[in-house]
């Protein structure tokens, strides 16, 4: 397991990207500046001894220097021990629609985005709740099992997308049969599962799926996400989804059909706005579902890796000192 201490420290990071700008800027303004004076191969024959070259590498080395510096700061930490941990939680499932519909944009920055937004900030307020997540469109995919680690939650969160699923259409009874059996069997409490979803193609086979999943003590919590007067589906060529007739589609939430889900599967429904009204809301519903103890593997010991990184600095600074501004016969054969 790999992480950093201090993840804070990664932001002094974007202070390389204007320092690369006016670094830029200075190398197209020197070159301008010599050829006020005269052909740059006339003017470099006057001062032979100087490697524009060399600036660039010794300014590379800076900047890694720099990079490395930030890390070691950062301090990243390699797992080294794993403990089973016993914790009070309830298991929950998030079944995110990644369908083309999700490209919308009646809400922005589209409604997937929105979703994820919504999730990302949901995992940020769980404590001791085990977390999986299916995606789905044609087909259901479990993209993670359940687990406390939140981190890895997160990074599975940025790779998803409507080509999550090849496959392309809406199938919310997928999702809630594939998540039924995501969670651990035999027991008949303490589990949540949360649909996202635009609802737009309502299937007659969902009130099996819901019916399955309440004989399994699954409380059903549904988000819309979307808005009445609808938007067009974006496309891969730039234009937008369009009927037989050439005519644009325009994508509307199903309100109606997402608080039909969630009634019968004993939960709430929701409208996704800016998202921390919903996120306060279901933790709050999810607080009065009966917790269970459970085991889990973590990591409970970490090694420092700072000290590789600093190294790493502190030697890129000493070739860049000892490296000169002066033209050598290496440099000449490479050009630089």
């Amino acid at each position: 397991m790999f992480r950093f201490q201090h993840k804070e420290y990664l932001l002094l990071l974007l202070v390389l990207i204007p320092v690369l700008l006016l670094f830029i800027f200075f190398q197209r303004w020197r070159k301008k500046s010599i050829a006020k004076f005269g052909t740059a191969s006339l003017v470099y024959k006057l001062i032979p001894d100087f490697s524009s070259g060399k600036q660039v590498v010794k300014f590379v080395f800076l900047s890694l220097a720099y990079t490395f510096l930030i890390l070691g700061l950062a301090n990243p930490q390699i797992g080294t021990k794993q403990e089973k941990v016993k914790r009070q939680g309830i298991d929950v499932v998030i079944a995110l629609d990644v369908s083309k519909s999700m490209l919308a944009e009646d809400v922005q920055p589209n409604r997937l985005a929105r979703a994820k937004n919504f999730i990302s900030n949901f995992v940020d307020q769980l404590k001791n709740d085990r977390l999986a997540i299916v995606v789905f469109a044609g087909r259901a995919y479990l993209q993670m099992p359940l687990s406390v680690d939140y981190s890895a939650a997160k990074l599975y969160l940025k790779t998803v997308g409507t080509e999550s699923v090849p496959t392309q259409g809406t199938s919310i009874s997928e999702a809630i049969d594939l998540a039924n059996e995501s969670f651990a069997q035999g027991d008949n409490k303490s589990k949540a599962l949360i649909i996202i979803s635009d609802g737009e193609d309502h299937e007659a086979n969902v009130d099996e799926a819901l019916e399955n999943a309440a004989k399994n003590g699954i409380k059903v919590f549904t988000l819309a996400v979307g808005t009445d007067k609808g938007s067009p589906i974006p496309q891969a060529n730039g234009d937008f989804k369009r009927d037989a007739e050439g005519n644009i589609v325009l994508s509307k939430v199903n309100v109606e059909a997402m608080r039909t889900y969630a009634e019968k599967g004993n939960g709430k429904s929701y409208i996704l706005g800016s998202g921390k009204d919903e996120v306060n809301a279901i933790l709050k519903e999810l607080g009065h579902i009966t917790t269970k103890e459970f085991e889990d593997v973590v990591f409970t010991d970490y090694d420092d890796e700072f000290q590789v990184c600093l190294v790493i600095a502190v030697m890129l600074l000493i070739t860049e000192f000892m490296l000169s501004e002066r033209r050598t016969r290496f440099f000449e054969k490479l050009k630089i």
